[in-house]
């Protein structure tokens, strides 16, 4: 699926990767050198489905993105804070045109891969056109796909046509997926044989083991774009559990770890803090929904899923599993985000297992209703394990649904959950860019990534072109929220919780507040070595 979609046990502090755990971390102490040893959950691993993990046109997972963010160039790039896009290959961008549908860019000069070759207009128009022709299954396409024509038009400028107005399109240009590639490198129609990126962001990248163990990034002397790196070396170093990412960071053997901060570690050092460990805590984007099938023969019918709603009880479940690094969500937009409105709550209130029985009756369904939800399982005893271990204690509790939970193959669970074999699933998403449009529209138009059969009219053919026609993102509230609020009567997906998220790190660390963009991605250009405590 795509790269906001986060299987739940990643969803524990700070939402790790859905590719979470294939290789232990690498043993020994950080290196003496300036070199700064960032530790992860995260995998990126050259598997058969994935021969290329850093080709712009298939990959679309966190754990890739967090490397292209850092080694290729796009014509704008998040804020260091905030969330409105600034330059980076282009020297200036905007819409040539009210009706936000063409947009143009201006190149900086100067520009180079890092294989030495100029980078130029003709290179943009090549790596789109490239994108949307070979349109990889699972891969990013889709966020520029409204993008009808674009075209190098002189004096190092290209300029893009949409099929229709939208004016968050700026945001989708500063995501990984409008990362510029070498036109004299990359094969046009078909997907790189190589596991090694040639961009022109702030790192190259100098060594990657196909095995999933590591990374190593070194900084791109020649990039003329965003801030220079503050840093001359990265290593990211993979790990199988956070159990084994936070033991590396205690005794020393990474400098700082993005992924894998549990509750109970968050827990410990706030209850005995570490002089040696500095924990940053951030409002995050990452949320969990669960996805219905609104096609099976029981979710199909609404008032299942209304009555599945009212009993949820997320107050206990953040409190219960994710203590400290998750909120209760009853929005499809996280807060923080303009268009973030609790119509979940406004539509079910409190838990209320009388008001489900009466929602089941009046639509003459039988009880108890024989459900299975599905989750990804990765490891024993984990948290993801604990929440849906609860969830079906509070729907069997209520004594209207006979739920059992089924822990999959982290292997298989997208791509099974892509096809529609599971009635109820835990899905995980963090947005490809921090607009509430990319918490609605990625589920709810044709072609969605849930691949979900569900289809409001309303939704997919007024309300989501009619966010994408505001510049101005607080006028389009109205139409999110009506969104959200169809959505909460209908559920097709009901949010449970928005995660919090977290970087530790020892203490002679600097930059940490950085480090992390809108999108939760590493900006890792911001990180130094000062001097320890």
């Amino acid at each position: 699926m795509n790269r906001r979609t986060l299987t739940p046990p990643a969803l524990a502090g700070l939402l790790a990767s859905a590719l979470v755990g294939c290789s232990g971390g690498v043993d020994g102490q950080a290196e003496e050198s300036e070199t700064i040893v960032v530790g992860t959950t995260e995998r990126v691993a050259v598997t058969e489905d994935s021969p290329a993990p850093f080709d712009p046109a298939a990959s679309y997972d966190t754990s890739s993105w967090n490397i292209m963010r850092n080694t290729f160039q796009t014509l704008l790039r998040p804020p260091r804070s905030g969330t409105e896009p600034v330059m980076d290959a282009a020297e200036r961008c905007g819409f040539t045109d009210k009706r936000n549908d063409q947009y143009s860019c201006t190149l900086r000069d100067g520009l180079t891969f890092s294989n030495g070759n100029k980078l130029n207009a003709e290179d943009v128009e090549f790596s789109t056109e490239r994108l949307l022709r070979i349109n990889h299954e699972g891969g990013p396409a889709s966020l520029l796909s409204n993008v009808r024509k674009v075209e190098a038009t002189g004096g190092n400028k290209v300029l893009f046509h949409l099929k229709k107005p939208d004016a968050t399109f700026p945001y989708k240009l500063a995501t990984p997926a409008a990362s510029i590639v070498d036109s004299q490198t990359y094969p046009a129609d078909r997907l790189t044989k190589s596991s090694k990126g040639t961009g022109s962001g702030p790192y190259v990248l100098d060594d990657f083991d196909d095995k999933g163990r590591k990374v190593l990034l070194v900084r791109n002397p020649d990039y003329r774009g965003g801030p220079r790196a503050k840093n001359d070396e990265i290593e990211l170093r993979f790990f199988t559990t956070a159990h084994a990412l936070q033991k590396a960071l205690d005794s020393g053997n990474i400098d700082l770890m993005s992924r894998g901060v549990t509750s109970r570690f968050v827990e410990r050092l706030e209850a005995d803090p570490d002089d040696h460990i500095e924990l940053v805590e951030q409002p995050g984007q990452g949320v969990r929904y669960l996805v219905f099938d609104t096609e099976d023969k029981t979710l199909g019918r609404r008032a299942v899923r209304q009555a599945f709603a009212r009993i949820v009880d997320r107050k206990q479940l953040v409190g219960d599993v994710y203590e400290r690094t998750a909120e209760p969500l009853y929005s499809l937009v996280p807060s923080g985000l303009t268009g973030h409105t609790n119509s979940f709550f406004n539509e079910y209130g409190e838990p209320n297992v009388k008001a489900a029985k009466r929602t089941l009756r009046k639509a003459d369904v039988k009880t108890p209703v024989k459900i299975t939800l599905h989750y990804p399982r990765v490891g024993r005893g984990g948290s993801t394990t604990k929440e849906f271990a609860l969830l079906e204690k509070q729907l069997n509790g209520s004594g209207l649904f006979d739920a059992t939970v089924k822990g999959e193959s982290p292997d298989s669970y997208s791509s099974a959950a892509f096809k529609g074999k599971y009635q109820v699933y835990g899905f995980g998403w963090l947005p490809d860019f921090p607009d509430a449009e990319n918490f609605i529209a990625p589920f709810f138009e044709k072609n969605n990534v849930l691949n979900s059969p569900y289809n409001n009219k309303e939704i997919r053919d007024e309300l989501i072109p009619q966010t994408r026609r505001e510049p101005n993102r607080a006028n389009a509230t109205p139409s999110f929220t009506r969104a959200q609020n169809l959505a909460a009567k209908e559920i097709p997906v009901l949010p449970l919780w928005q995660g919090k998220q977290y970087i530790a790190a020892r203490d002679d660390i600097t930059g940490l507040e950085w480090a992390l963009n809108s999108s939760s991605l590493l900006q890792l250009w911001e990180l130094d070595r000062g001097v320890s405590d």
